[in-house]
């Protein structure tokens, strides 16, 4: 009772409102609904009730006959002392907490450095918005092209066959997430509600509102197209300046103090405080850097295929009776399987509705990724079954993940017949162990085409076998995930950057004081929340120090 006590106290002394969670409610449930459960939460009556603004909107599907939405509301009671503060009212309530973002600094007048940041991926742009809003005029250099050229790049490799080494999937502003389902959640530790501050802004720049309050948002290629512009625009509007097509060579170096970077074409740009927000894909940048000094170490990482099922089977299997309902969309599932022989195989970045795309960046290789439009209303369901492995599976220096990743990459491009075709191969043959003939139920959606073979010899053996023993225990979870005409295309290695250029407290290179590594790249993140995440924090970092800087002599 005493705990309950006060909570109510913090409410009355001064929250505005509070917070209810776990407000379970059917379906199709009426809209008085989400009022009468806070009434009858609070015992409370309708008039006290001031207001309410759903927090978290999920949903609990494990029963299909039975699937309930979870909520999480804020609610603003007129009358506050009117709450009967039963031991079971009590307990529930919760002040709502302030996630509203404060900057931690504001630019001096004067001030003449300004920060780099090497990259416009998420972490590259959230990081340079922060500075901007904060006055500090960043300058952003992107080796690859503005969003909407490396578009046309982009689909340049999908319809034509044609390359583009410096603008594609991996390169270019938006980064590797343009091109993706445009997932917005992530499982990181966020205690300071950077996380909101990401939403906030992607709604800003013209993301639907309710990626704010579903538990699993996302946005679509083609709406993240116009929110990057949107971005750069007010960047630019505060002072900060992009340059693309502007590849950094190297690091501008005093004994190890950062002093600038060096671009391919022999501009220099000089400034104290660098960013490095270059992705995973950066490979001739990680060489750079380690032959300049940096500290970097492998990380594991994971490799496998991508997997196609119609849509319909997921949506039936994870939803039975109430797929298609509107509230639902697209079914999703996320599963893993550990390996008698110790390794594990799970489901990565999940596309409901959405297709496999060529995702290389270097010539001769290919790559596989998934992405989604926010209808997510295309034929097919696919995502990575990938296998982790770890530098002991790839023993050498420090960049032996990245040549593991293109020597699997190399023979996928052997395998597809040399012409950025990927190789692919039906599930039923997979298991089976024998070459694919012929194309079944399930259309693959990778372009520029896939070339049936068997797929047996396009990753170690350890990771074949590990994936012919998961399929089939996702098949008990998900009934359909095994079936036959589920078509498999390789290779997906691209998961997670596999090195990790390792920082210190103050989130510098361990070595190179004033070089912030960042993001997905210097293996500090995975998706475009949690690098955008990663992003602010560095900002802030390097705003207190360029202010302290200044304030002392």
């Amino acid at each position: 009772m005493g705990v309950g006590r006060n909570r109510l106290e913090r409410y009355r002394s001064g929250c505005k409102m509070i917070r209810l969670s776990e407000i379970r409610l059917p379906l199709d449930h009426p809209e008085e609904a989400l009022k009468n459960a806070i009434c009858e939460r609070l015992s409370i009556s309708p008039e006290k009730i001031t207001k309410y603004v759903i927090f978290r909107r999920g949903y609990d599907a494990r029963k299909h006959d039975n699937i309930m939405l979870i909520y999480t509301l804020d609610v603003d009671i007129n009358g506050e002392d009117s709450i009967r503060a039963s031991n079971r009212t009590v307990s529930n309530i919760k002040s709502t907490p302030d996630t509203d973002y404060r900057f931690v600094a504001h630019a001096p007048e004067g001030l003449t450095e300004r920060p780099i940041v090497v990259g416009a991926g998420p972490c590259g742009i959230l990081a340079g918005l922060v500075l901007a809003q904060m006055g500090f005029r960043p300058i952003i250099l992107e080796r690859g092209k503005k969003v909407r050229e490396r578009t046309y790049d982009t689909f340049a490799l999908w319809r034509e066959r044609k390359l583009n080494t410096e603008s594609n999937v991996q390169f270019g502003e938006g980064g590797a997430g343009t091109f993706s389902d445009g997932k917005l959640h992530s499982r990181i530790k966020d205690p300071h509600n950077y996380g909101r501050k990401v939403l906030a802004e992607f709604v800003k720049a013209g993301a639907p509102a309710e990626i704010l309050y579903l538990s699993k948002p996302h946005i679509g290629t083609f709406k993240l197209v116009g929110m990057v512009e949107k971005f750069r625009t007010e960047i630019e509007s505060l002072g900060g300046e992009f340059y693309f097509s502007s590849k950094v060579e190297k690091l501008v170096l005093d004994e190890r103090q950062i002093k600038g970077v060096e671009l391919s074409d022999g501009t220099v740009w000089y400034g104290e405080h660098v960013i490095l927000a270059i992705g995973h894909s950066a490979r001739d940048t990680f060489q750079t850097l380690l032959d300049q000094g940096v500290y970097i170490e492998p990380k594991s990482f994971s490799i496998g295929f991508r997997i196609e099922h119609p849509q319909s089977i997921i949506d039936k299997a994870q939803f039975g009776k109430r797929a298609g309902h509107p509230l639902l969309g697209a079914a999703d599932y996320k599963l893993v399987h550990h390996c008698r022989s110790g390794y594990s195989v799970y489901s990565f970045c999940m596309c409901p509705g959405g297709v496999v795309v060529a995702a290389t960046s270097e010539e001769n290789c290919i790559v596989t990724n998934g992405m989604s439009q926010y209808s997510r209303n295309k034929r097919n369901a696919n995502s990575g079954i990938v296998v982790g492995i770890t530098p002991e599976d790839f023993p050498g220096g420090p960049l032996a993940g990245l040549d593991f990743q293109r020597e699997l990459e190399s023979n996928a491009f052997v395998m597809g017949g040399r012409n950025y075709n990927a190789p692919g191969q039906l599930v039923g043959d997979f298991l089976a162990n024998r070459s694919s003939t012929s194309i079944g139920s399930v259309s693959p959606s990778y372009t520029p085409g896939v070339q049936l073979t068997n797929l047996g010899t396009a990753l170690p053996a350890y990771a074949i076998e590990s994936i012919r023993e998961a399929l089939p225990a996702f098949e008990k979870k998900i009934k359909g995930f095994a079936m036959h005409d589920a078509v498999l295309t390789g290779v997906e290695t691209r998961t997670s950057s596999p090195i990790r250029i390792k920082r210190d407290e103050l989130l510098q290179s361990i070595n190179t004081p004033g070089l912030y590594p960042a993001g997905e790249g210097a293996g500090y993140a995975g998706g475009i929340l949690s690098a955008a995440v990663d992003g602010i924090r560095i900002a802030e970092v390097i705003a207190k120090d360029m202010l302290l800087k200044c304030l002392v002599p």
